[in-house]
């Protein structure tokens, strides 16, 4: 039996599935992610775009050029950040962990562009650190 993770933005018009295993959790700290999220850092979990499947909500997703070759795209209705893409890497996105109903198996593997890392932040959890990214 295949496993499915189920997850939605914060007013639940955008659902989705995820088929199979989850990829690792990378934790990003560049500054476009904290601002993107209005968090610390952004939680991503990278997924191929053949195992996602949107159960509603996909004409509420809009998407923003946040840089060149990146997309990033949020609920138009309750603002939740969902994803983003890179041209780089055809039939990836990569799903904010904080969409996904809980429990899930996935587990931070590392953190990325921790030299640009909010100052008010310690990272204490002896996982491996890229001061850029991965």
């Amino acid at each position: 039996m295949t496993t499915q993770h189920h997850g939605s933005c914060l007013c639940e018009g955008v659902r989705f599935t995820i088929e199979g295993e989850l990829a690792r959790i990378e934790i990003c700290h560049c500054s476009q992610c904290r601002r993107a999220q209005g968090s610390a850092f952004g939680a991503n979990i990278a997924v191929e775009t053949v195992k996602l499947k949107f159960l509603s909500g996909l004409d509420l997703l809009h998407r923003y050029a946040s840089s060149s070759g990146k997309t990033r795209a949020f609920c138009s209705i309750c603002g939740s950040p969902v994803l983003s893409e890179r041209s780089s890497l055809p039939g990836v996105v990569r799903i904010r962990a904080g969409l996904l109903a809980e429990p899930i198996a996935a587990q931070v593997e590392s953190h990325a562009y921790v030299d640009s890392k909010a100052s008010w932040w310690s990272i204490g959890d002896g996982l491996t650190q890229h001061p850029e990214g991965i």
